[in-house]
């Protein structure tokens, strides 16, 4: 049972807008935006981050690709959850997004990539010049490097916010604690 419920755009006082915004651009009001519009601010800061950072060099994929690692890493089912949906649409197969829960991919670069941000996560944001080497080795540039870290913090943002509030997931479940484990 969720924490705090989900705000609909029409209980949202000040984040109405925004609500109603991305309801009609995703065609649903995902909870996670709901639950933190209990603080317009919060809720903001979160959408402007994730825009910005949209922006950048990683492919859309890639960016799914590392939110589901956070995720898998995190437990975060809603996440998981969420982003298994978003990586299927930026052309990820089922069988790599499960992969990737775990830091794990096909694709030598991709993978190189996964297990430095899991190595991330799991050292509360402390890397050896070793981790660093190797993600270098893999071509990794400063531009690239930068937005890896932006899309760490984010999703863990993300991720404890999931994780804290229990928001109720709203997208085919998958459960990232047992595909991690």
């Amino acid at each position: 049972m969720a924490r705090i419920n989900a705000l609909t755009a029409d209980e949202a006082g000040g984040a109405s807008d925004t609500l109603k915004a991305l309801q009609k651009k995703i065609g649903m009001l995902p909870n996670i935006y709901g639950s933190m519009a209990h603080s317009p601010a919060t809720l903001n800061a979160l959408l402007g981050f994730n825009g910005a950072i949209a922006e950048g060099v990683l492919n859309p994929a890639l960016r799914e690709q590392i939110a589901l690692t956070i995720a898998g890493e995190n437990g975060c089912d809603y996440c998981a959850s969420a982003h298994t949906m978003m990586a299927k649409g930026a052309g990820v197969s089922a069988e790599e997004a499960t992969n990737n829960l775990v830091a794990q991919s096909d694709d030598p670069r991709t993978a190189a990539i996964l297990t430095f941000v899991k190595k991330v996560v799991v050292n509360r944001g402390f890397a050896s010049d070793t981790e660093v080497a190797d993600l270098r080795a893999a071509g990794i540039n400063d531009e690239e490097f930068v937005e890896i870290l932006a899309h760490v913090g984010i999703n863990l943002f993300a991720n404890y916010f999931n994780n804290i509030v229990q928001t109720e997931i709203d997208f085919p479940l998958v459960e990232a604690q047992k595909t991690a484990a």
